[in-house]
């Protein structure tokens, strides 16, 4: 099964230089580094490529050539036995490279094909709706406690009452993490379902879990 990738973000500063052939294949050939360093970021840096050179010298040279900045900003690897991972690049310049990219890892107990169908448009989804963490559970503390920061600097001169405040505080709390996690959010490609619902119904003999997923969009 699908169940070893790897994805890497390669920064330049101008999409022609994003279009520039061998900057094109110069990311194409550190990918399939990535993969086989398995996403080790510092040994990718040092190693060397077909031409003797390390990455780093390359990097270097190729930036001399199209003369902007060119980084290696972030890379990632999936090998989970257990689970099949959906890969999905919005736009995409040429073959599996493009400006956003999404891996996602789900587990279950049999790969039908409906639940392949699934995890690629799960990828999509992932893509559209930029989720920071799967479940509310993993949602980082401290961003949440400046969302909810952000919120009562909002209410604090609306005139109502502090119970009401903490009420309408709350509630837009909740809203923000419902609609930052994966399993909560709204299905891209039926409204009125949220994902956890589809996958609720494709589970009931499968017992599906999404079990990771990352979302890389150049620069951000």
């Amino acid at each position: 099964e699908n169940n070893k990738l790897s994805i890497i973000e390669i920064n330049c500063e101008t999409d022609f230089a994003a279009k520039n052939l061998e900057f094109l294949n110069f990311s194409e050939n550190l990918s399939k580094l990535c993969f086989e360093l398995k996403g080790d970021l510092n040994n990718l840096k040092k190693k060397k490529m077909k031409d003797g050179n390390s990455v780093e010298d390359n990097v270097i040279n190729l930036i001399s050539k199209i003369g902007e900045k060119i980084t290696i900003r972030r890379c990632n690897f999936f090998d989970n036995n257990k689970c099949m991972n959906f890969p999905y690049v919005h736009a995409a310049l040429k073959k599996n490279i493009g400006k956003l990219g999404v891996v996602v890892c789900i587990e279950s107990t049999k790969f039908n094909q409906q639940i392949k169908d699934f995890g690629h448009k799960l990828a999509m989804h992932i893509a559209a709706s930029n989720p920071l963490a799967i479940e509310i559970n993993q949602l980082d503390k401290k961003m949440l406690e400046k969302e909810n920061e952000i919120i009562n600097e909002e209410l604090k001169n609306s005139g109502k009452s502090d119970n009401i405040i903490e009420k309408i505080s709350r509630g837009k709390l909740e809203k923000f993490k419902q609609e930052n996690t994966l399993i909560n959010q709204i299905w891209i490609m039926d409204p009125n379902k949220k994902v956890k619902d589809v996958i609720d119904d494709l589970g009931k003999e499968n017992s599906i879990t999404v079990k990771d997923f990352v979302r890389y969009k150049v620069g951000e």
